[in-house]
């Protein structure tokens, strides 16, 4: 179908929802001022995903949905840096920067302090992107400073990286430099699944966003959420004065630029006029970091002046410009004094070192994970060997390496046990993963951690309940299971040690008070694998009661905006297993909420007609907006997928339907109108 031939209303609403989705992307990544919620984006986003997907001939390069490929990529060509990407020269005391200072006044014939910007330097990937007439055309890692690999696909799913610049009057090309990195609470997330499904961990967020990068498959590199904050710019005046785009004489100015054009820029930046002020600054965050959400190895200095920084130039290797001022090493050598092993909720067996404390970035430490059997083997571990500790992600301390040439006469290996530390039965290490579990579903540490989770802030968020008393409730076989918890006596309770009778009616109440929670919290509580907090709200929102998800297939699940196939496909299993069946049998029977609430003006129940039955909406309606009538659908207990399969029951058809309606034949899939569907939700 020609463009020429298209409803002119559906391509002035496609152009519509691109320029509100870039606006709004642009106030929450670059201005860090979010003025849309989530759920409204998600919905508009919905809408224009649904529009290119009748009409392909409308998707642009630059449109929010062409941000994660479809296909996998088999391979990464290398490309030619217009401009180089330069190291820079490092610094690591403040003697070395007083001597770059007085470096730079000499080749310049200067005597005064030359004004200097401080940014902190980010541990991420170095990237490259090219831009022209305003649009994203390629994304390049550094390489070997001249050349590196062509990764635009992978690039786009950042979503901190702008596809369309946001300027009227773009310059034919521009230039950004930048750095690429994963936040410390994403990583710990990613090596925490990678944990449970028994695969290598990350070393660092460094090295994972780096990994990241160079995936083949960038479906995988939108889900491990990237960020990316740029730091240069590089300009052509003579276009730019073309284009009546501002002067920009300086790397402050640059900065500045680079934010109204659409990029995030650190904010923690710092116009300098002393060496005092440099000093200050570094002083300041070589503590103030360990705060940051992300990692940072020190403080990048440029003079701030690009004429001078053009005189000055480059060496072979370097710009004579600019400097980093690297913090010392987090790292610090002890001795292990033994290895323990921790049970987790999922059963997950995790070694653990105990070490002779020591004191790292700022703290003592005296314990480091080893995380599983493979790290073990690779690390040749032996009880009284000296390690190299570090903290990952500045957080978490580690074992980064052992020292085989202090190890003492006569010392013994360390490996796995065979046993569970806390029940004794058999432990599982499938030869595929990295993982040791224990697999008896009433192990202790299994219950302990089932039953803290339930009980947390973000879960049913029971008062009073803590690691301590899980504890005394589980070893005195009062608790085997979430559901014992509703048949706890504050006599039970009494009899524990430290606690009075004011504390058990407290406990007795808050466990009482908690079966009122919603539906979501409840789901996240069940401690289902992949099931957050976030997700859980998403897939409640779309499945308002248990017996429709549980019933529910794994592309039913996953159909979801937000849910993918391994989360769908670990609800579907959990479902499948008797005891958790039985288990939230015991918690209805006990008055757990597994319904959602009505919202507000949401007058429609849950229909024997559409609960449960599977939706397609195509083509426009008369009436209703397409997203209307699918939250009419989910709120009535139906579910609504975007593609026509065998097991869709209904295609809800309005004008223009398309492929959708042929394929719905093809099939003998029932086809309703408008006034179809609200006969049906209404009987």
């Amino acid at each position: 179908m020609s463009e020429l031939f298209l409803n002119p209303e559906i391509q002035s609403r496609v152009v519509e929802l691109r320029k509100i989705l870039q606006r709004a992307s642009y106030e929450y990544y670059a201005l860090d001022a979010p003025t849309m919620e989530d759920s409204v984006y998600d919905a508009l986003y919905h809408e224009l995903l649904d529009l290119e997907k009748q009409y392909p001939q409308l998707i642009t390069p630059d449109s929010p949905t062409q941000r994660v490929g479809e296909k996998p990529t088999t391979q990464f060509v290398s490309v030619q840096h217009n401009i180089p990407l330069y190291s820079l020269e490092n610094a690591f005391t403040s003697s070395d920067v007083t001597t770059w200072q007085e470096r730079c006044q000499k080749g310049l014939e200067k005597q005064e302090f030359l004004d200097s910007v401080c940014e902190l330097k980010i541990d991420g990937s170095a990237i490259a992107l090219t831009y022209e007439h305003g649009l994203l055309v390629r994304g390049a890692t550094r390489g070997d400073g001249t050349s590196g690999e062509d990764i635009t696909t992978n690039i786009k799913t950042i979503r901190a990286i702008p596809l369309r610049l946001n300027l009227e009057n773009p310059p034919d090309r521009l230039e950004i430099r930048g750095e690429a990195f994963l936040p410390i609470g994403v990583f710990d997330e990613i090596n925490q699944e990678r944990s449970q499904q028994g695969e290598a961990l990350f070393a660092n967020p460094r090295n994972a966003a780096a990994g990241t990068l160079r995936q083949l498959d960038s479906r995988i590199v939108a889900k491990r959420r990237l960020d990316f904050f740029a730091y240069t710019i590089h300009i052509n005046q003579a276009d730019f004065a073309k284009q009546n785009l501002p002067d920009i004489s300086s790397q402050w100015q640059a900065l500045e630029f680079l934010q109204q054009i659409g990029f995030r820029v650190n904010p923690n930046k710092q116009l300098c006029k002393s060496i005092q002020e440099l000093q200050n600054y570094y002083d300041h965050w070589s503590t103030a970091r360990l705060k940051l959400p992300y990692m940072t190895d020190g403080m990048v200095i440029k003079l701030n002046d690009f004429p001078l920084q053009e005189l000055l130039g480059f060496t072979q290797k370097t710009p004579r410009w600019a400097i980093a001022w690297k913090y010392p090493a987090e790292e610090m050598p002890t001795v292990i004094e033994a290895v323990t092993v921790q049970v987790g909720r999922t059963g997950t067996l995790t070694p653990v070192a105990e070490l002779r404390p020591v004191l790292l970035a700022g703290t003592t430490v005296s314990r480091a994970t080893l995380h599983n059997s493979d790290r073990l083997a690779e690390l040749d571990l032996h009880i009284g060997d000296t390690a190299i500790v570090r903290k990952a992600g500045e957080i978490i301390p580690e074992v980064v390496r052992i020292l085989p040439e202090l190890r003492p006469y006569g010392a013994i290996r360390f490996v796995m046990p065979t046993h569970c530390p806390e029940c004794g039965q058999p432990v599982l290490k499938p030869e595929d993963e990295a993982a040791t579990r224990c697999v008896n579903v009433e192990c202790p540490a299994i219950v302990r951690g089932a039953i803290e989770h339930w009980v947390s802030r973000d879960a049913l968020d029971i008062n009073g309940i803590g690691e301590k008393l899980v504890r005394q409730l589980v070893t005195e076989n009062h608790v085997t299971s979430v559901a014992d918890l509703y048949e706890l006596t504050s006599a039970q309770l009494q009899a524990l040690d430290r606690m009075g009778q004011k504390s058990a009616d407290k406990i007795v109440a808050a466990i009482a008070q908690s079966k009122s929670r919603p539906w979501a919290r409840v789901l996240y509580g069940l401690g289902i694998r992949h099931v957050g907090s976030v997700n859980a709200q998403t897939i409640t929102d779309n499945f308002p009661n248990v017996e429709l998800l549980a019933g529910a297939s794994p592309e039913a699940i996953a159909s979801i905006f937000g849910i993918g196939e391994e989360i769908a496909q670990s609800i579907y299993e959990w479902f499948r297993k008797d005891a958790n069946q039985n288990l939230v049998q015991r918690l209805k029977d006990a008055g757990i909420q597994f319904v959602s609430e009505p919202k507000e003006n949401q007058a429609i129940a849950i229909n024997p007609n559409i609960a449960g039955k599977t939706f397609v909406v195509t083509g426009t309606l008369p009436t209703l907006k397409r997203d209307e009538a699918k939250a009419l659908i989910k709120s009535a207990g139906g579910k609504v997928t975007d593609s026509v399969s065998k097991k869709t029951n209904y295609l809800v058809v309005g004008e223009e339907a398309g492929s959708k309606l042929e394929k719905a034949q093809s099939l003998g899939v029932e086809c309703l109108s408008e006034e179809d569907l609200l006969k049906l939700i209404s009987q």
